[in-house]
């Protein structure tokens, strides 16, 4: 007993000095992550407004430059803002930006080299004592296409960090006290019951010896754990935000620039005649072009697509290609052109009516047919086809999209066995018992095999894709790499949850958020004071819009002050009309939406409205940015963008995310309202919560999301998949050069 109160004492002792010391690193760590969040809030801010600042960059729009910047300072924290030329003369600034922060007293700061004429305006951060208390000050240079025009800079408050810090160093205190009256009070008890069989066991493993068995599994996890924190800080390691630029530069490392070959039915431009003979381009209404449009305007390569438009055939080269965007030209689109038959039997039969509702939980029964599927063959091998006759090397990079290609992977592996094959899965997988159902399921995960990697949004359908290939072929799992072994060929199976490109550019001409308000409330004829719900969703069964009106309906029957006052706006694109579960679909939509106005309705107030129409990009987040509440009601989804563009487009950080737990984006935007689409009861309670929420938590919740989205953006989720495809392509080139080696060898003895 009195080794152990010696013991006690030495620890006590012990604790009291390292009080001591974790006191110092605590307030030195704490004021490090402090200002580092202070920054990161003063670069989301700058490249949140960075295309509004652009186009009031010349001195004729100063005014509106400066309405700008009073924007920026409706943060709290911001206290000030000025805009200063290249040279650090003012452009522009709040009334409440210090007078001793003037532009001479700068220069020296946001110069690289103030002596010299060509200097050019430099990042810099500080904290400033000044007359109104310690603020921090954040100069960002703001860059226009060929060159920085200035700088902006953010004062911010610090005040608030002592305070913290304070709260900090009592919270160290009170826990090392209890640590340590805890931990004597468990060395006294624990001394006399375990230190000898511990002790013994600590020797044999320093010895060398052969530790206990129920050792092995901690010590596995422990080196699987540094393995992957090793892995992740090397895949970190070139640092910064992802952006086109860094996009490009990890193409340029990793695959020396090589260009991009992209298989996807939806084509990122339609090309259609309107009535009058004229021609105009049009954005289709689908998640995979709103994510992998921007990826392609920054790696540059060719978008193999179906050509539907009316006009596509019009607008393209004798090589079915044209270059796109209009008026940028980054990349060639080439165009796969169907017959009525393929289009029937390949899309809207074997994809949409039997892939679509075998991998969604939507109750839609899956329909497979013999002639479907002959159709799906045919044209994932045209498709395999037209990719490998747009590649000019015979290793290249290929990317492969969604479930109507499920068989181009293995086709272009058997035309060209060296390429780097992506193919990524933009839907949910099927456990294997649901999978099952499917007569042609050898085949499709045969096909999908063909891939270097096969992606999905989330590690359960990972899962699930696993399952299904051990259920139904003869393969190895290798839990090591997260691959699976088919005859001497690996495919890694991996998660990359798809995001949006950062800032969006539909942003860059869009009127503000109190414009765009105001032209919604006049179109839609409310009252100044409505309270504005939006929907935006292709008219399909898995997106939940019945069960999304349902839910308006119950929020107005249990909170009889929203009638009169609130209307939800659903933008409705048609979609796939042709089958008969899309066309009762539409059909239920509107007259449930009839039946709500009609019992709520009065006068002109129409509590839903339904817009079944195409809208273009610039329209859809013009009502995001005017709505109060967006409410993502799928039934069953991949990730669903929808949820984060409705985050990207709100710059002032108002505005509420309603979101279904059964899509991909639930698990990362875990700050909106999180629902059961079939608890109608729920939903509609989570309606009317986000419509009187304070202003002050809609903040708090909009700015957690819109740096995580910011973070997690489309040229991140590009990027891992590009360096993990440069990782497997190294590999196998070195395994090709081993095995030429032992051959050549062999030949040599012979």
């Amino acid at each position: 007993m009195d080794r152990a109160l010696r013991f006690v004492f030495a620890l006590l002792v012990g604790l009291a000095l390292i009080t001591l010391g974790a006191s110092v690193v605590v307030q030195r760590t704490a004021r490090e992550w402090f200002e580092k969040d202070v920054r990161l809030r003063a670069q989301l801010a700058v490249n949140g407004a960075r295309h509004g600042l652009l186009a009031r960059w010349s001195p004729e729009r100063a005014l509106e430059l400066r309405a700008l910047l009073e924007e920026l300072t409706a943060d709290e924290r911001i206290r000030a803002a000025a805009a200063f030329g290249p040279e650090c003369e003012l452009r522009a600034r709040t009334p409440e930006f210090p007078e001793a922060l003037s532009g001479e007293r700068l220069r020296p700061h946001l110069l690289a080299n103030a002596e010299s004429t060509a200097a050019a305006p430099r990042e810099w951060h500080a904290v400033e004592d000044l007359p109104g208390g310690r603020v921090h000050v954040s100069a960002l240079p703001l860059s226009g296409e060929s060159a920085v025009l200035g700088s902006i800079v953010l004062v911010q408050d610090f005040g608030f960090v002592e305070r913290r810090e304070a709260e900090a160093l009592r919270f160290l205190l009170y826990a090392f006290a209890f640590l340590a009256l805890a931990a004597s009070a468990v060395t006294v008890i624990a001394a006399r019951v375990s230190w000898r069989g511990w002790s013994n066991e600590l020797r044999r493993i320093l010895r060398g010896g052969q530790s206990r068995p129920e050792f092995q599994p901690i010590l596995g996890d422990v080196r699987e754990l540094v393995e992957r924190i090793s892995a992740e800080g090397a895949a970190e390691s070139e640092g910064g935000a992802w952006t086109p630029a860094r996009l490009k530069q990890t193409l340029q490392r990793h695959l020396h620039g090589e260009k991009v070959v992209i298989v996807a039915n939806r084509e990122p431009y339609v090309h259609q005649r309107r009535a009058d003979g004229t021609i105009e381009v049009m954005h289709p209404a689908s998640g995979l072009v709103t994510a992998l449009e921007p990826v392609m305007r920054a790696c540059s390569g060719t978008w193999i697509a179906h050509g539907s438009g009316s006009a596509d055939r019009e607008t393209v080269d004798a090589r079915a290609r044209v270059r796109v965007p209009p008026g940028e030209e980054a990349y060639s689109l080439r165009r796969v052109w169907l017959d009525a038959d393929e289009e029937r039997g390949y899309y809207y039969g074997f994809s949409n009516e039997g892939l679509w509702p075998l991998c969604h939980i939507a109750h839609t029964r899956p329909m497979f047919r013999t002639e479907d599927w002959r159709h799906y063959c045919e044209v994932n091998r045209k498709f395999a086809d037209a990719a490998c006759a747009e590649v000019d090397t015979d290793d290249p990079i290929v990317l492969v999209q969604d479930y109507h290609f499920a068989l181009a992977p293995r086709l272009i592996r058997e035309r060209l066995p060296r390429a780097t094959i992506i193919a990524f899965w933009h839907i949910p997988w099927p456990n294997a018992q649901r999978f099952a159902i499917c007569p042609w399921r050898r085949e499709l995960l045969e096909g999908l095999l063909g891939a270097s990697i096969v992606g999905f949004h989330t590690q359960a359908d990972c899962n699930h894709f696993v399952e299904s290939v051990e259920r139904f072929l003869e393969t190895r799992t290798d839990p090591e790499l997260n691959a699976i072994v088919r005859n001497g060929r690996s495919t890694l199976v991996r998660p990359y949850p798809i995001s949006l490109e950062w800032p969006a550019r539909w942003l860059a001409d869009a009127p503000s958020v109190r414009e765009c308000r105001a032209s919604v409330v006049r179109e839609l004829e409310l009252a100044p004071d409505a309270l504005i719900g939006i929907g935006v969703d292709r008219l399909d069964y898995t997106k939940g819009i019945e069960e999304r009106l349902l839910a308006v309906e119950r929020a107005l029957e249990l909170h009889p002050e929203l009638r009169g006052r609130f209307t939800f706006v659903q933008l409705a694109a048609p979609s796939r009309s042709i089958i008969e579960a899309y066309r009762r679909l539409d059909e239920r939509v509107v007259e449930l939406a009839e039946r709500i106005n009609q019992r709520f309705g009065a006068g002109r107030y129409r509590p839903i409205v339904v817009r079944r129409a195409h809208h273009e990009p610039p329209a859809v987040f013009r009502f995001y940015r005017a709505a109060d509440v967006c409410y993502v009601s799928s039934l069953h989804d991949g990730m669903n963008l929808v949820a984060k563009e409705f985050v990207a487009a709100r710059e002032d950080e108002l505005g509420v995310l309603v979101l279904s737990q059964f899509t991909g984006a639930a698990r990362e935007l875990t700050e909106a309202l999180i629902v059961n689409p079939y608890d109608v009861d729920e939903a509609g309670a989570a309606l009317a919560a986000a419509l009187t929420m304070s202003r002050e938590e809609q903040r708090d919740r909009m700015r957690a999301m819109r740096a995580f989205v910011a973070e997690f953006n489309v040229y991140r989720w590009a990027g891992r998949m590009l360096v993990d495809a440069s990782r497997l392509r190294s590999r196998d080139r070195l395994a090709g050069r081993l095995t030429n080696y032992l051959v050549s060898a062999a030949r040599m003895e012979r």
